[in-house]
């Protein structure tokens, strides 16, 4: 348990450096976008005086350094500016009602892909080159080759008019779970189809490699049942692998959690807060949504690399 926190604690150090980087990339980028925050914060009819009265108030005439130094001690208290035309909204408000949706769908994706993946790719291995092994290959090919929003597209003009809902507000989970499920279920298959497809052979080749060791081959012939063998030790092993590949599918999911979001017209980050900023040409806006799904991304593969020593005590020296 002590190499367990210590290994944590190391990881935890790096959080924050992780967290800088990724500001300064995304700073970066848009700061080097052709679109004047001013403009986009008082419209294009905004007097040239009060344009340079808003540039000099957010420091937007200052060297990059500084205001970046800006940014960053602002979004250390929660702050990651404005957007509007003569609004003022807050940023971290709309981050903070579109995000909960957007783990939501992404987290529903991945139990979706990772409940069937594991058992199909668990199935092939045990009956490599068998009828079942060649059913499984070509359903994985299959979805491996279905894009996402192409997926989505086909699931609302099938479901539209239907029971299942395809579109108006995500009821809360905690006030109406069913309701939930229906409103998230569609695009939470469109999302999880290609990660089906790509988590089953990776399951496969790991549990076949596995398979293969002396290990399992001494441990069938001294007796013990091959179903012992493969629950207790195989699939244990086999495990490894398949965690990390998961860890690093989640950013995908995120991602195209953004898009199917658009599609299904649910409210989280794709259509709040990075649409919307696309449109209104917000730059704080954008830069914002931005930043906080990679943060996300990076605090998701912090639990993965967690998992990795849950499931393998051997890598807790390393």
């Amino acid at each position: 348990m002590n190499t367990l926190l210590r290994l944590l604690a190391r990881r935890l150090v790096w959080l924050p450096i992780m967290v800088v980087g990724v500001s300064f990339l995304v700073f970066s980028i848009m700061w080097l976008s052709p679109i004047d925050p001013a403009y986009s914060a008082l419209g294009e009819t905004a007097a040239p005086e009060a344009l340079e009265a808003y540039r000099i108030q957010h420091h937007l005439n200052e060297p990059f350094f500084v205001q970046y130094g800006l940014y960053l001690w602002g979004m250390l208290h929660g702050d990651l500016g404005t957007y509007g035309v003569g609004t003022g909204y807050r940023v971290s408000d709309e981050i903070a009602k579109a995000l909960p949706l957007t783990l939501q769908l992404t987290f529903l994706g991945l139990i979706i892909a990772v409940l069937i993946s594991f058992p199909l790719g668990v199935i092939a291995a045990l009956y490599r080159d068998r009828w079942p092994d060649q059913l499984i290959r070509v359903i994985s090919v299959v979805s491996i080759g279905t894009p996402s929003f192409w997926l989505a597209a086909l699931l609302v003009l099938q479901f539209v008019g239907t029971s299942i809902p395809v579109s108006g507000e995500v009821p809360a989970f905690s006030d109406d779970p069913s309701g939930w499920f229906l409103r998230m279920i569609l695009p939470a298959i469109a999302l999880a189809v290609p990660v089906i497809g790509q988590m089953t052979r990776v399951v496969r080749t790991s549990m076949v490699e596995e398979l293969d060791r002396d290990y399992v081959r001494t441990a069938i012939g001294a007796g013990i049942p091959k179903t012992v063998v493969v629950a207790r030790n195989v699939l244990r092993n086999a495990l490894i692998t398949p965690v990390t590949v998961l860890g690093l599918r989640i950013g995908y999911l995120m991602g195209g959690a953004v898009v199917i979001e658009i599609i299904f017209a649910i409210d989280g980050m794709g259509k709040i807060v990075l649409l919307k900023g696309i449109q209104d040409n917000s730059v704080a806006l954008v830069q914002g949504g931005a930043l906080v799904v990679a943060i996300a991304f990076i605090i998701v593969n912090i639990i993965v690399d967690m998992l990795y020593l849950l499931i393998n005590p051997r890598i807790r020296s390393v």
